[in-house]
């Protein structure tokens, strides 16, 4: 990058047609490379060609990347009219852009027409080195908005975290109240078993109390009917007395 983009001498066949030109290498993607080529022609010029121009010169016929020039004006390069015949062929990692220069019916060559040459191979190598440029720069770009927008998601991401674990802290401070909650109501239910436990167990002992007491009343109203056969009086003593027993038995039942 810091001399520029290698130029090299070399023969391609264009529409079935040998000619000697010059071309050099990039390691871009073609398409990238043939809108830039479009591009800078266009610039130049200011003029479509096809829908591109190179310079001010005439019109040029472009197919596959093909560019057919006749009568150009390129006064950096020569004075007079240049024919040119230009090819952009490549892929995704690796393109070639290589053209083909005549000026009065004789074809540019390094060992020929030295001047011309160098001037040609300076105005390829100065796209070249350009498209690398901007290619770079273009790096430079998207490396900054993945920055900026890393920074971005990275804040989010930080605020979402914050939310998310003010979330837990106040799930966390429900769960422990929850469970003192449980803890305290577990202690109540134990306290309410045993206090249960003791009722029953009192009215297991009133009950077995009252059997007793009623076993023994009933044994006294066996003795009051056996007396009262004995005399009315005390059968009449006995059967109230017997009446307020049973009273009594009605109210304990």
């Amino acid at each position: 990058m810091a001399q520029g983009p290698r130029i090299e001498e070399s023969e391609m066949v264009v529409n079935g047609i040998s000619r000697k030109g010059q071309g050099t290498t990039l390691q871009l993607d073609r398409e990238v490379v043939e809108r830039a080529w479009k591009a800078y022609l266009k610039k130049q010029s200011g003029s479509p060609v096809n829908g591109v121009s190179f310079w001010s010169f005439d019109k040029a016929n472009k197919s596959k990347g093909i560019y057919a020039i006749k009568n150009g004006e390129i006064d950096t390069i020569s004075s007079q009219p240049i024919n040119i015949v230009s090819k952009v062929a490549g892929g995704q990692d690796s393109t070639v852009v290589w053209w083909s220069l005549e000026i009065g019916g004789k074809s540019l060559s390094q060992g020929d027409t030295p001047k011309e040459w160098d001037r040609s191979a300076g105005l390829l190598q100065q796209f070249a080195r350009n498209l690398y440029l901007e290619d770079i720069q273009s790096e430079v770009d998207y490396a900054e908005d993945v920055v900026v927008y890393s920074k971005e998601e990275a804040e989010r991401m930080s605020k979402s975290a914050s939310k998310i674990k003010a979330k837990i802290d106040k799930n966390l401070e429900e769960k422990a109240a929850m469970e003192a909650a449980l803890a305290s109501r577990t202690r109540e239910l134990e306290q309410l078993n045993q206090n249960i436990q003791k009722d029953l167990n009192r009215q297991e002992l009133a009950l077995a109390a009252k059997e007793r007491e009623l076993n023994e009343m009933n044994k006294k109203l066996q003795r009051w009917l056996i007396r009262q056969e004995v005399a009315q009086q005390e059968m009449e003593i006995m059967r109230q007395t017997m009446e307020v027993v049973k009273a009594k038995i009605s109210r304990m039942i």
